[in-house]
């Protein structure tokens, strides 16, 4: 499913000069990299017109400064994590291209606007909201911002900042699943996983039944048709994808944490509860 984000199409509308922005539907909150992160590191010299506290440039040779206006010209991306921001595409006329050195792909790490005092904002592996509202935050002064970007992908990125190889691994989550909530049948389970994992395929495929009454013989087996699949996902709801617009319908006289598990993604370790208590909306349940 896709989800057009009107409100990010506005913010980037005035930040990027871009016509629209389409995403698949998805996010997950950035947890930073662990302190022995290299792009992290200070090395106890300042990078000319730069803040100490900025991303040190000579710590890859796949990191890059560049002098931009606020408005650059950059289509922003992001995967279904909804995080590790990149340029998707350039307008040929705009200043990043002109510039020669921002190529698509590559993955934004830092925003320093261009005035007296100004400090980095850090977007190594930010959300796409964060990285819009960096851009939309700028004071009305600001016309030109220093962007620090990283040639190479985002498992690249990744494994520069953990000291590790791109594809060394998958990122192993947690899912807890809380079966039987409150019944003297009531049982928890921990589940291993690779980040981005399907939820309901990953219950189902470890004896986790996500359907109640007569739907558990008559659903759509994951085919995002039927609507029954549902779950409350009790912690890490930051860790999944956004609902799209249509599971937001489907579930609109439930709480927020609820989730049709066939088109929901973990991302981060997160607590579910299966079968839990719905409302009339879900009459086929």
């Amino acid at each position: 499913m896709y989800r057009i984000l009107l409100l990010s199409y506005a913010v980037l509308t005035l930040t990027t000069n871009v016509a629209c922005f389409i995403v698949l539907h998805g996010q997950t909150r950035w947890v930073d990299p662990p302190s022995k992160s290299k792009l992290f590191a200070s090395s106890g010299q300042e990078e000319p017109k730069t803040p100490d506290d900025g991303i040190d440039l000579s710590l890859d040779e796949r990191l890059y400064r560049v002098r931009l206006s606020r408005a650059p010209g950059i289509e922003w991306g992001t995967d279904l994590s909804f995080s590790f921001v990149y340029v998707r595409d350039l307008d040929p006329s705009g200043p990043a291209s002109m510039s020669g050195r921002v190529e698509k792909n590559d993955q934004l790490c830092e925003l320093t606007p261009v005035a007296p005092g100004a400090r980095p904002v850090n977007l190594l592996g930010a959300s796409f909201d964060s990285v819009m509202s960096a851009f939309a935050g700028l004071d009305k002064t600001v016309s030109e911002v220093d962007l620090v970007f990283f040639k190479g992908t985002k498992d690249e990125l990744k494994a520069a900042c953990t000291g590790g190889e791109a594809g060394s691994g998958s990122d192993e989550i947690t899912v807890t699943v809380i079966q039987n909530k409150g019944s003297k049948d009531e049982k928890t389970v921990k589940l291993k996983a690779e980040a981005g994992t399907n939820i309901r395929q990953l219950l189902v495929d470890n004896g986790v039944n996500v359907y109640q009454s007569l739907t558990r013989f008559t659903n759509c087996k994951g085919k995002q048709l039927c609507g029954t699949c549902i779950v409350d996902i009790k912690d890490g709801l930051e860790n999944t994808n956004w609902k799209s617009m249509d599971e937001a319908s489907t579930l609109r006289d439930n709480p927020d944490s609820y989730r049709l598990s066939c088109i929901a993604f973990a991302y981060g370790d997160i607590t579910v509860e299966t079968l839990p208590p719905i409302e009339k909306y879900q009459w086929t349940r």
